[in-house]
C-alpha cells in the first residue's frame, strides 16, 4: 500500500483480512500518522517517513497506489519496470464487489451527477450505495455491498488511471475541460485517463456522453458500449436531451424543467446525465420527478448558506476551476462579490473575464491573489481587494455589500496551498458568515 489516507488505510484493513501479507509505505512521519499506528496494530508491516529507494526488493506481487500519487513517483516507475501491476482502490474495490457500479466521471459536475443518479435509484428501489471520489471508500462500500445492490462511484482521473478490470455497467462523462495538468503532463494525457472508464465497457454496457461537446462525440467514436448522448443545446431522440421546456429521454416526455429546483445552467447537463442513468436502470418518471423538484444540490457546489440584511452568501469551495466558477457566476443576475484564489497549477485566469460583468468586487487570496488582481483589472472591476485567507475575506466582503448582493466564494482553484481540501475551505468560509451574525 503506497500512501495512506482514507482510501489507503481501508485498502490495507481489506487487503489483511482477506490475508494478503501487507507492507504499508506513507510519507508522513509514523508520529504524526494516526492510520499508520491503528495498521500496525492490527499487525501489518508499516514503513513511515519516506519512500525507501530498495523498497521493492522485498517481492512484492502488487502495489495499490492513493490516486494522489504521481506516476513519476521513483517508486512507482521502479514498479512498472519490474512488471509489478500498479493499481488504484476502485480497482480493488470492483474486484472484490458482488454488486454491480455506475461510474461518473469528468471534469465538473461529477458529484452533483453521482447524487443525483443516487438520489434517483434510491426512490426507485434500486437498492444504490454511493462511493468513491464523493467521500466514501469505494472499497469499503464494496465490502457490504451484494448483488442486489448498484454501487454509484464518483471517479477522478487520478483514479481512473490505476483500473485494470473495472467495467461499470453505466460510465457517465460529465464534460471534459482542462484541468489537473500539472499531474498529468498534457490534455491528452488527461483525456485518457478519463476515458479509462470504457476501456472494458462491452455493448450490453452504456456510455452516457456529452454530445454538446467535440470531446464527448469523439469519445464515442471509441466506446465499445452502447452510446446514450446527451445534450442541452439540441433535441436527441436516441438520448436524453431538452424540447419544448420539458426534459425527454429517448423520445419520451419525463418531465417539465420549469419544476426543477436545482439552480444553475450548468446543472442541466448533470441533469441529464442522470435522468439517462436512471431511466436505463428502470427508474419510474414519478421517481425522478420526485427527486428532481426537491434536490437544491450538494454541499460545497454553489451551497446556500445564510441571507443576512439582504446579502445572500453561497459557498462554491468546489469550484477548483474557472470553468465551475464561470458556471456559479452564470446562475446569478445580480451584482456579486467574489472570493477567489488558491493553488497556483501554472495557468491564468483570462477566460473569466466575459463571466465577470457582474462582480461588483473581488476579493483575493492564495498563491494566484496576484494573477486574480490582473484578471480583476482586465474586467474593469474597480474595487480589488487582496487579503490573507477565506476567513479575513467574509467580514471584507460583508462590508462592501449592499442590500441586494451576492457573496460567493467560488475560489477557481484548488484549495491545497492554504487547506488541507475543498471542504475544510468551504466549512471556514461558512463558518465566518455565521459569525458575522
Amino acid at each position: 500500500m503506497l500512501g495512506l489516507a482514507k482510501s489507503g488505510a481501508s485498502s490495507a484493513s481489506l487487503l489483511h483480512e482477506l490475508g494478503a501479507i501487507v507492507t504499508v509505505n506513507d510519507r508522513k512521519p509514523f508520529s504524526e500518522n494516526p492510520e499508520a499506528q491503528t495498521l500496525l496494530e492490527k499487525g501489518i508491516k508499516v514503513i513511515c517517513g519516506e519512500h525507501p529507494k530498495d523498497l521493492l526488493d522485498e517481492g512484492f506481487e502488487l502495489i495499490v497506489k492513493n490516486p494522489g500519487i504521481p506516476y513519476r513517483n521513483e517508486l512507482i516507475q521502479d514498479a512498472m519496470k519490474r512488471g509489478i501491476p500498479v493499481i488504484t482502490e476502485v480497482e480493488l474495490a470492483y474486484q472484490i464487489s458482488e454488486a454491480r457500479f455506475i461510474g461518473i466521471t469528468g471534469t465538473n459536475g461529477k458529484t452533483t451527477t453521482t447524487t443525483l443518479i443516487f438520489e434517483m435509484l434510491n426512490q426507485g428501489n434500486k437498492n444504490p450505495l454511493i462511493a468513491g471520489n464523493i467521500g466514501t471508500v469505494a472499497s469499503d462500500v464494496a465490502r457490504m455491498a451484494t448483488e442486489k445492490n448498484i454501487i454509484v462511484t464518483e471517479l477522478s482521473s487520478f483514479q481512473l488511471m490505476g483500473i485494470v478490470h473495472f467495467r461499470p455497467r453505466i460510465a457517465v462523462i460529465t464534460n471534459i475541460y482542462e484541468a489537473h495538468l500539472d499531474f498529468h503532463g498534457s490534455r491528452e494525457q488527461y483525456i485518457n485517463a478519463k476515458k479509462n472508464i470504457l476501456k472494458n465497457q462491452t455493448k450490453t454496457d452504456f456510455a452516457i456522453l456529452n454530445f454538446d461537446q467535440e470531446e464527448g462525440r469523439q469519445i464515442a467514436k471509441e466506446a465499445k458500449g452502447t452510446v446514450i448522448p446527451f445534450s442541452k443545446e439540441k433535441y436527441l431522440p436516441e438520448g436524453a436531451s431538452l424540447k419544448d421546456g420539458f426534459i425527454y429521454f429517448q423520445g419520451e416526455k419525463v418531465i417539465d424543467y420549469q419544476k426543477v429546483v436545482l439552480p444553475g445552467k450548468h446543472n442541466l447537463e448533470n441533469i441529464l446525465a442522470s435522468v439517462a442513468s436512471a431511466k436505463l436502470m428502470g427508474v419510474a418518471n414519478e421517481h425522478i420527478e420526485q427527486v428532481l423538484t426537491t434536490f437544491r444540490g450538494v454541499e460545497h457546489r454553489l451551497q446556500f448558506v445564510k441571507e443576512i440584511n439582504g446579502r445572500v452568501f453561497y459557498n462554491d469551495s468546489k469550484a477548483t476551476n474557472t470553468l465551475a466558477t464561470k458556471s456559479a457566476l452564470s446562475a446569478f443576475n445580480r451584482p456579486i462579490i467574489l472570493l477567489a484564489g488558491g493553488l497556483d497549477r501554472g495557468n491564468d485566469f483570462d477566460d473569466l473575464i466575459p463571466s465577470l460583468k457582474n462582480v461588483k468586487a473581488l476579493i483575493t487570496f492564495g498563491q494566484t491573489k496576484e494573477k486574480l488582481v490582473q484578471t480583476g483589472k482586465k474586467a474593469g472591476i474597480e474595487k480589488i481587494f487582496i487579503v490573507d485567507n477565506v476567513q479575513e475575506a467574509v467580514p471584507l466582503s460583508y462590508a462592501l455589500s449592499e442590500n441586494g448582493d451576492v457573496i460567493l466564494l467560488s475560489p477557481a482553484c484548488a484549495s491545497w496551498d492554504q487547506y488541507k481540501s475543498f471542504e475544510v475551505r468551504g466549512d471556514i468560509f461558512m463558518g465566518a458568515v455565521h459569525k458575522l451574525v
